[in-house]
């Protein structure tokens, strides 16, 4: 739900229609998308959001609106079906468990209400739990003063006190506190007869949802090929600043998706470190191609603790890039962290071209592929999940070859 949290600001506005939000619960085998993964749809039929591409969405847009009709939460289940190919269900073998909520806005006393106008309305960590083994409307709102910091750094809050009283347990706390260090979302059991009362007979199960602040992306150079680049990650959801020493080159209208700073690369990292505004969801791309900057740049980037740090240039320009770092001193595992010359190996020559090689890189990075290839020359998994083996093969090629397109 809070995936969408931006993009129902409008549907949260007084006098709005009801709507329900389908929120994807459980996922096994190949599924398109995680847990987590929601698509809400109004009653008058409008739809935001997707839960599988395309082969469930008319069975869950129906769920939505029979949800908002009654009132009432339900689960549903899809999966593929041998029998029938064309039945709803998910062809590429995976299942899904979807969660249907309705939230009517006009009732400020839903924390999930309380919740999408809090997430969409600022840029803060959030965290919503919701119970789903009961027909009914319950939810609190859980804002933790630092998103990976200890089960104690929780600020509980909403309407539903039964629910608050079953969070608060330490058994349950724990669980809920490891999902908001994490900065993800996933499911939370809490087993019968434990402490107090709080929980009934029967196991419960909660859905524990994350916000956080989105990733910052710091290109380095005002060019067209940070400018193709910006507007690439920005698609990504990251928050995009671009920095550069020369005012003449950082003029804001040619990089309307990001914060132009005017400053010294190297100087504007070092002040954002310190101010805790950098972390290791952050990435840095060096494309000033221009020594001065460059090897500070670098030399502060590599010392600090980020998820990906990149540098354009020539093969030439690179080796120099290296022996000036090594000649300040940098340590060789700081090095061995470079990603230069930036990118994957895609023959990219335009701006654009070089947005898509850089991007790809990023996201390899992410997902810890060590090897980018096309996924119809490799075997192993599409889709990796927080539950995947460590040993997995990413992206094994298996013998095919694919003729270059001209």
């Amino acid at each position: 739900m809070l995936t969408l949290a931006d993009r129902l600001a409008g549907w949260l506005a007084p006098g709005a229609p009801p709507f329900a939000v389908a929120t994807v619960v459980a996922a096994t085998g190949s599924v398109p998308r995680p847990v987590g993964t929601a698509m809400a749809v109004r009653a008058d039929g409008a739809v935001l959001g997707s839960l599988s591409g395309g082969c469930v969405e008319s069975a869950v847009h129906a769920a939505c609106l029979d949800a908002i009709a009654v009132g009432e939460c339900h689960r549903e289940s899809f999966g593929y079906s041998d029998d029938d190919a064309f039945a709803v269900g998910l062809t590429c073998g995976g299942t899904l468990e979807v969660h249907v909520q309705p939230v009517d806005p006009a009732d400020d006393g839903d924390p999930a209400v309380a919740a999408l106008r809090g997430a969409a309305a600022e840029e803060r960590p959030s965290v919503l739990v919701r119970r789903l083994d009961v027909a009914r409307r319950t939810a609190v709102v859980l804002t933790p003063t630092d998103v990976s910091g200890p089960a104690r750094g929780i600020h509980r809050a909403g309407s539903d006190n039964s629910l608050r009283r079953l969070v608060a347990l330490p058994a349950v706390t724990a669980q809920v506190a490891a999902v908001v260090r994490s900065g993800r979302t996933a499911t939370v059991h809490a087993a019968p007869g434990i402490a107090g009362g709080a929980c009934e007979e029967e196991p419960v199960t909660l859905l524990v949802e994350t916000r956080r602040a989105a990733p910052r992306f710091v290109a380095v150079g005002a060019n067209d090929f940070a400018g193709a680049l910006i507007r690439a990650v920005h698609l990504l959801g990251y928050r995009v600043t671009l920095v550069d020493a020369r005012e003449v080159f950082a003029a804001p209208r040619r990089f309307p998706q990001a914060d132009v700073v005017v400053d010294w690369p190297d100087r504007y990292l070092a002040a954002e470190a310190a101010a805790g505004r950098l972390d290791a969801r952050t990435a840095v791309a060096v494309l000033t191609h221009d020594a001065k900057f460059d090897v500070p740049t670098l030399r502060t980037a590599l010392g600090l603790p980020l998820a990906y740090v990149g540098a354009m240039g020539s093969r030439r320009a690179h080796a120099q890039r290296m022996q000036a770092l090594r000649d300040d001193g940098v340590p060789p595992e700081a090095l061995a962290r470079l990603r230069s010359p930036i990118g994957l190996d895609l023959g990219a020559v335009t701006p654009e071209e070089v947005a898509v090689s850089v991007v790809s890189e990023l996201v390899a990075v992410r997902y810890g592929r060590t090897v980018a290839a096309p996924l119809s020359v490799t075997d192993g998994p599409l889709h990796l999940t927080p539950d995947t083996p460590a040993d997995t093969p990413l992206g094994a090629p298996h013998g095919k070859e694919l003729a270059p397109w001209t």
